[in-house]
């Protein structure tokens, strides 16, 4: 599925302060490469990409995909 994500794009609007999004590394290991922190209220748009396979992210927010919108951190 990863492979099917390659490119996709994904909004993250923070619920609370300090809502944490975590980018993580394609290949054999797989680490943490970029993190942000978001405010209460901002947006960031994220993007899978040849270094990026996953995004994990800490805290409340609403995440939106084209396979819909989930709520995290409820």
């Amino acid at each position: 599925m990863m492979d099917q994500l390659h490119g996709e794009y994904i909004v993250i609007k923070a619920k609370d302060q300090g809502v944490q999004v975590i980018g993580l590394t394609r290949g054999t290991d797989t680490r943490f490469h970029h993190t942000e922190k978001l405010d209460k209220g901002e947006v960031l748009l994220a993007q899978f990409t040849d270094h990026t396979s996953a995004i994990k992210i800490r805290g409340r927010a609403t995440i939106m995909t084209r396979y819909g919108t989930v709520d995290s951190g409820d």
